[in-house]
């Protein structure tokens, strides 16, 4: 078993049913499970870590890069004004962070079909 298998098997999942349209936490738990031998119990821990070390990193205002597959940037906006649609009143928009991706090249060009689907993400 290789990560291009466990590739496979997620986009399956993600591309195979109308019904579950996301790739869930609890359903990569499972692909780890079923690919990779770990129990369940460690799958559920190796996902969630990911996560947790993802999500601490861009609260702390971190950027994150997944190197082959992207960068996740905390940016900046600036206050501005805004306009409540119902109503048409101004209102003021708070300065605030926001989180945004971009996908790399690589994951570009599989995206596209430019590049093999096989390569793995390094």
């Amino acid at each position: 078993m290789d990560a291009h298998d466990i590739k496979k098997d997620a986009a399956a999942v993600v591309i195979g049913s109308l019904e579950t349209p996301t790739l869930t936490k609890a359903e990569l738990a499972e692909l780890l499970f079923d690919k990779l031998g770990l129990n369940k119990r460690e799958s559920k821990d190796m996902v969630e870590a990911f996560f947790d070390i993802l999500h601490d990193s861009l609260v702390k205002g971190q950027d994150v890069k997944l190197s082959g597959f992207g960068n996740f940037n905390i940016r900046r906006k600036a206050p501005r004004p805004g306009r409540n649609p119902r109503t048409g009143e101004s209102i003021p928009i708070k300065a605030r962070n926001v989180v945004t991706f971009h996908a790399s090249h690589k994951l570009k060009g599989q995206v596209q079909g430019d590049a093999p689907a096989g390569e793995d993400f390094e």
